[in-house]
């Protein structure tokens, strides 16, 4: 397996992984028929040389991803808002580790002070993988997705250098 960049020309491999993780959890924001592929606009977000997009390669295949975007403004340069997606059959391999491993070094190297996330409440095993990265929850969000009929809340969560 390889962790690297993703580059412009594996937008479509990408959308694949976005899709395939959409049907296998309830805990990502988009339902799995609502993601639809634009090649331009996919290429032009992976393009984006404030943010960072990194996967898991896996015989060629894209089965994880985290990505970091930065802010946009003078005022939020220093942070980054993370976003990670791991297949089912992959996770609880270290991938999600070496992903926050690799996102340190990112962060380092572009000088942030802090990385923040939002988690529903009830998914432990990506809380408990932020929570040993440093992350802390910094608040609650009540009714935030409604999924499956139900309201879920979700944690804000930030590690600040």
């Amino acid at each position: 397996m390889q962790i690297r960049r993703i580059n412009t020309n594996e937008a479509k491999p990408f959308f694949n992984c976005l899709k395939n993780i959409d049907r296998e959890t309830k805990f990502m924001m988009l339902e799995p028929d609502e993601r639809h592929f634009d090649e331009k606009k996919m290429q032009e977000i992976l393009g984006d040389k404030d943010d960072y997009f990194i996967a898991a390669f896996n015989d060629g295949e894209i089965i994880g991803f985290l990505s970091a975007q930065r802010g946009k403004y003078k005022r939020t340069r220093h942070s980054a808002y993370i976003v990670i997606g791991i297949r089912q059959s992959f996770q609880k391999q270290g991938i999600g580790t070496k992903f926050f491993d690799k996102l340190e070094e990112w962060a380092k190297e572009n000088y942030l002070k802090r990385l923040e996330l939002t988690v529903e409440i009830s998914n432990t095993i990506a809380i408990n993988l932020y929570k040993r990265q440093g992350f802390v929850i910094e608040g609650t969000k009540k009714n935030t997705m409604f999924v499956d009929g139900v309201f879920v809340d979700e944690y804000m969560m930030a590690k600040v250098y």
